[in-house]
């Protein structure tokens, strides 16, 4: 238990990293528009208990963007249990990337790792595959992580 209890800060500050990443980016976030990929708390499940695309589509709204989502399987499950939030619901990935800003991946389906990142410019999902498509990739996580950690070994010639 003791795990979990250091656990959920970090994940709810992933949450606000975000809001700042797209903030970073894009300056403004009142009228962008902006896809969240993936809506469940995790794949393969429909279940929205504590998802954190709820709290960064709130966040969002809060700040004026526009907020369009699809989730393979929870989408349903969405709409039923937040009919009010002025949100676009799309039947695709490619549809809620379409005319987007930006876009955010939220939960790792393996549909997103399918997709072709020279065909869907807006999703960035691997760093690598995304540089040579000559997208700009901020990661959140242990792959920024890493990837600060290899960055920085090689500056001091390790």
């Amino acid at each position: 238990m003791r795990r979990l209890r250091f656990a959920l800060p970090k994940y709810r500050a992933q949450r606000q990293i975000v809001i700042q990443k797209l903030l970073e980016k894009l300056l403004i976030l009142k009228g962008r528009t902006i896809a969240l990929l993936g809506v469940a708390f995790k794949p393969n499940t429909d279940d929205l208990r504590d998802a954190p695309s709820l709290q960064i589509t709130e966040r969002l709204l809060q700040m004026g963007a526009r907020v369009k989502i699809y989730d393979p399987v929870a989408m349903p499950t969405c709409h039923a249990q937040n009919p009010g939030l002025k949100i676009q619901h799309c039947e695709s990935a490619r549809g809620a990337v379409t005319g987007a800003h930006a876009a955010v991946l939220v939960t790792e389906w393996d549909e997103f790792r399918r997709l072709d990142l020279c065909q869907v410019a807006g999703l960035l999902y691997d760093p690598e595959t995304a540089r040579a498509a000559g997208l700009d990739y901020s990661g959140i996580g242990a792959r920024s992580l890493r990837a600060r950690s290899q960055l920085l070994s090689s500056a001091v010639g390790r």
